[in-house]
């Protein structure tokens, strides 16, 4: 009986740590709020950033069928220098225009990734609300001239919307 019991407490033990190691985190919400009314912010996921890092690479090495096969046609899509474009073949020739204005300027074509994380708001009932749709990353560049912070409207793996600002260099970066 005595062996019984231990035997039935040793299995209860394992199979609390099993249940413990087996349960994900919650989803708890950020510091955060939306726009709209019941809005909250929530961390987004890896997933989100590795499409972010597929479309980097794609712009990178100017393979404009892969960054056209990962922007949603429709879309809106607002340059550093106020251009908007809507479509993936769109913003394909505005990158190689781009391109081609910086080798006209002798100036480097690349960036460095400072940092990006990914976001999604979620609660709100609104219609408008189109901002709960898949998640947004927000990433940092760092070029040869200037410091680009985007954000990314990911949904279903592709980029729905996206903007980017731009500032010069300080003289420490």
């Amino acid at each position: 009986n005595y062996i019984m019991k231990n035997y039935i407490l040793l299995f209860s033990l394992i199979g609390l740590f099993i249940s413990c190691a087996d349960t994900k985190p919650c989803d708890v919400a950020t510091n955060g709020f939306g726009p709209f009314e019941g809005q909250t912010v929530f961390m987004g996921s890896d997933s989100t950033i590795d499409v972010l890092k597929e479309i980097d690479a794609a712009w990178t090495n100017r393979d404009y069928d892969a960054l056209k096969a990962l922007i949603s046609d429709g879309g809106e899509f607002i340059f550093s220098d106020g251009s908007v474009v809507t479509t993936g073949e769109e913003f394909a020739a505005k990158v190689e225009e781009d391109y081609q204005e910086s080798l006209e300027k002798k100036q480097e074509w690349g960036w460095n990734i400072d940092y990006a994380f990914a976001v999604h708001a979620k609660g709100s009932d609104d219609p408008k609300a189109t901002n709960q749709n898949g998640e947004w990353v927000n990433a940092q560049f760092t070029g040869q001239d200037a410091v680009y912070v985007e954000w990314y409207q990911i949904v279903d793996g592709k980029l729905v919307a996206w903007n980017s600002t731009k500032r010069p260099l300080t003289p420490e970066e």
